[in-house]
């Protein structure tokens, strides 16, 4: 596929991006900015937090870990739905009835303001921090694959994914965010499969033969049984919860989103949902 047509494709997507916040960032406020008004669809709100729990790392990293550890990583998503509930019944009833704006503020509510400026900054930090790891691969990968090609320097190509970034988020806020988050899940998930079935024609395979071979290959193990091995199952699926409680239940990002939900009701079934669609969704990228 050319760099051109490759190029297109990527402004084609940040045009219908940016169409989507203008779209709905109409009549907004405050709290449309900040809650989405609490209205949000929250099957909405689990499907686009699909794509903002996974990126671009993911397409790498994920396939990438089956060669020297099999499908182990399959034993952290147990663990994930393990967190998920856990958010679901204890996180999410406390955020409720304190009717939270943000998250952290819990902290202040209980341990004081001190705490709460400290929980936040913390956020921040590691927001920052991480951020900015998948922005530079996913940078880099533009960079290689497509505006090298036209002779575009690394820091104009990062100066401009910045600016479109910032323009859709500061649109509209929250209630932008729930739709474009939607849209960028759909295109993921589509290049996803895309990827799946091309390697598969590519390799004169079908998805049974593929498995089937990886299991000849012995990548198809799951469950290491080992107790002093750090793919020992109880330490990864122990792992998987708690990175789900802290990385998604005590996340402003992702709670945020979750709490502009109307009912406790509704944003529980988005949570549970959401766990269910992980799980098809990280075997298929150990499939890749």
């Amino acid at each position: 596929m050319s760099p051109t047509l490759l190029f297109s494709f990527v402004i084609g997507y940040f045009l219908l991006l940016l169409g989507v916040a203008w779209y709905t960032s109409r009549n907004s406020n405050n709290e449309s900015f900040f809650i989405g008004n609490r209205n949000s669809n929250w099957m909405l709100v689990a499907f686009g937090m699909i794509g903002t729990s996974l990126s671009g790392v993911t397409f790498v990293s994920v396939p990438g870990g089956v060669g020297r550890e099999s499908f182990a990583y399959a034993q952290i998503v147990l663990g994930y739905i393990i967190g998920y509930v856990v958010i679901a019944y204890v996180l999410l009833p406390l955020y409720y009835r304190l009717n939270l704006t943000s998250i952290y503020n819990y902290l202040s509510k209980r341990l004081g303001v001190y705490s709460y400026k400290t929980g936040a900054s913390f956020f921040i930090l590691s927001r920052t921090l991480g951020a900015t790891a998948r922005l530079y691969l996913v940078v880099k990968i533009l960079q290689d694959a497509i505006l090298s090609s036209f002779g575009v320097p690394f820091w104009v190509t990062t100066v401009i994914i910045l600016v479109m970034i910032l323009i859709y988020t500061y649109e509209g806020g929250v209630k932008t965010i729930v739709f474009t988050d939607t849209l960028q899940t759909t295109f993921m998930l589509t290049g996803l499969v895309v990827c799946v079935i091309y390697i598969l024609q590519a390799m004169d395979m079908s998805f049974g033969s593929a498995l089937a071979a990886m299991d000849d290959k012995g990548y198809s193990k799951i469950f290491f049984t080992d107790p002093n091995s750090r793919l020992f199952f109880l330490k990864q699926i122990l792992a998987g919860a708690f990175i789900t409680i802290t990385m998604t239940g005590m996340d402003q990002e992702m709670m945020q989103k979750t709490i502009s939900v109307k009912r406790l009701k509704d944003s529980q079934k988005n949570i549970l949902t959401l766990s269910g669609i992980m799980v098809v969704v990280i075997m298929l990228f150990l499939f890749l």
